[in-house]
């Protein structure tokens, strides 16, 4: 066994034993282990048995203690009901589409049960879980910044492997060709797919300039300009273009809403992108400008779009074979369409390659309007949090709304609705809104009480006021 590996398992031991003195600390390590979950000192099984790894454990010691001392504080739950209702129905789509891949297993016979069961339903939903974890714990503004600061940095981290693995001569040397070769290695160094990973880091970086409000002093401010920018450059080596299609949208949006000083820059990084980052734009217009036989440029379809234009007509199709319920998960392997694909292109396209018909062949219209609603609910939170003058509101509200924008934007090529470990900080950030949206909500409420969002309430102190239904005591 390796140094580093005997630091690793000591480091989870700690944080895991820890957890049962202070689980929101564990937790903010948890989301930090997020930048190196595939990181290869980190083993996916220990000891030979599935599942039994170091994120795992962690988690779970976590949930226990968790779990252990809301039950002994007498926490009081207050998640807003319509917000708590769209979250169980979400998960419940998830489930009963899962049920019905299980039932009907006509075309994945080669998906063993155990497999199904781990990948399509428990690696699903244990990922939400954490976000609303820290949703119940940060009931004071220092854990509110603290779980800020973590998931910023996480992405700073994240953005920082990316640069230090991917050659940088993809991106400076005016080879979009090079950028799709190379881009591969990202998935085997930090285990992340390119695309997943281009889309976090599109909305990142945007959050983390979010926070700028949130500091004073001009070495801090020179910090988060430089982590911002790294986080930036960091996507643009990923080669994901819907990331960097979803990077320029979600900048566009955050610059309507707050930013619309910023949004003369607009032009100036249209001129300074091909200059700085040639190989970046070569990229995004891989597949324009090529020649036919007669030597007429034209337009590759399969190339500009890697087929997702060629797909979605038989997709829709398929929707239409049942809209109100779709076909649960896997529909694209259960419904024949991968096959058919595999057939007419030679390519398998196990899912759409866009998240809005993928929820419709699955789950249907029925199904879809619960996971729409609570997007479009913290979306708007997010969204109004963004807006507001409290410096943290909008700095929580900000990496929230970038970091949902850029998922929804990139959505059109990729992602899902469904959890994963790359949208575990997504899902993270969404819940932290909501928490401010609601502590927010109870100052308008109860003006005369202190702000917990405007105080330095001690975590004990805050406790004990929840516990007993008041506003967090100011120490």
């Amino acid at each position: 066994m390796s140094i580093r590996l005997t630091a690793l398992y000591l480091m989870v031991a700690g944080l895991s034993i820890y957890a049962w003195k202070d689980w929101f600390k564990s937790l903010c390590g948890l989301i930090l282990i997020m930048a190196i979950i595939h990181h290869e000192d980190m083993p996916s099984n220990m000891f030979g048995i599935q599942g039994f790894n170091v994120w795992n454990i962690m988690f779970l010691s976590i949930l226990l203690a968790w779990a252990s001392n809301r039950q002994r504080q007498g926490l009081i739950w207050d998640m807003p009901r319509h917000v708590s209702i769209l979250l169980s129905l979400y998960l419940g789509v998830i489930v009963v589409g899962f049920l019905r891949a299980v039932v009907d297993r006509s075309h994945i016979e080669w998906y063993p049960l155990k497999d199904l069961i781990s990948e399509e339903l428990i690696n699903t939903v244990k990922w939400v879980f954490p976000a609303v974890l820290l949703f119940d714990g940060c009931r004071t503004r220092k854990r509110v910044m603290a779980a800020l600061i973590c998931i910023l940095v996480m992405y700073f981290v994240l953005s920082a492997q990316v640069v230090k693995r991917m050659p940088w001569e993809s991106a400076l040397g005016g080879a979009g060709e090079r950028i799709q070769r190379t881009r591969l290695k990202i998935c085997g160094g930090i285990g992340y797919s390119a695309p997943n990973l281009s889309t976090i880091l599109a909305g990142a970086s945007w959050g983390m300039f979010a926070a700028l409000p949130l500091v004073r002093k001009r070495r801090h401010t020179l910090a988060i300009l430089a982590a911002a920018g790294m986080i930036a450059f960091g996507q643009a080596l990923t080669g994901g273009r819907a990331g960097y299609a979803a990077w320029g949208a979600t900048g566009l949006m955050l610059c309507l809403l707050r930013w619309r000083k910023y949004l003369l820059l607009g032009p100036v990084l249209v001129i300074l992108l091909p200059i700085l980052l040639p190989g970046t734009v070569d990229r995004l217009l891989y597949g324009f400008g090529k020649t036919d036989a007669a030597g007429q440029e034209m337009v590759d379809d399969y190339e500009v779009t890697s087929g997702r234009t060629l797909i979605w007509p038989h997709v829709i199709d398929e929707i239409g074979e049942s809209p109100v319920i779709g076909h649960g998960r896997l529909a694209m392997n259960r419904t024949g369409l991968s096959d058919k694909m595999m057939a007419e292109m030679g390519e398998s396209f196990p899912h759409p390659h866009n998240m809005y018909l993928q929820t419709l062949l699955d789950n249907g219209v029925l199904g879809s309007i619960p996971i729409l609603l609570f997007w479009g609910t913290l979306l708007f939170y997010s969204a109004r949090l963004f807006r507001s003058p409290n410096r943290l509101y909008a700095a929580v509200g900000g990496l929230s709304l970038a970091l949902m924008l850029a998922q929804l934007f990139a959505g059109i090529g990729s992602q899902y609705f469904y959890p994963t470990e790359s949208t575990l900080t997504v899902w993270a950030a969404m819940l932290l809104a909501l928490r401010v949206h609601v502590e927010e909500g109870r100052a308008q409420a109860a003006p005369e009480h202190h702000r917990i969002m405007e105080t330095t309430s001690t975590v004990d102190e805050a406790e004990v006021a929840y516990a007993h239904g008041g506003e967090a005591l100011v120490s």
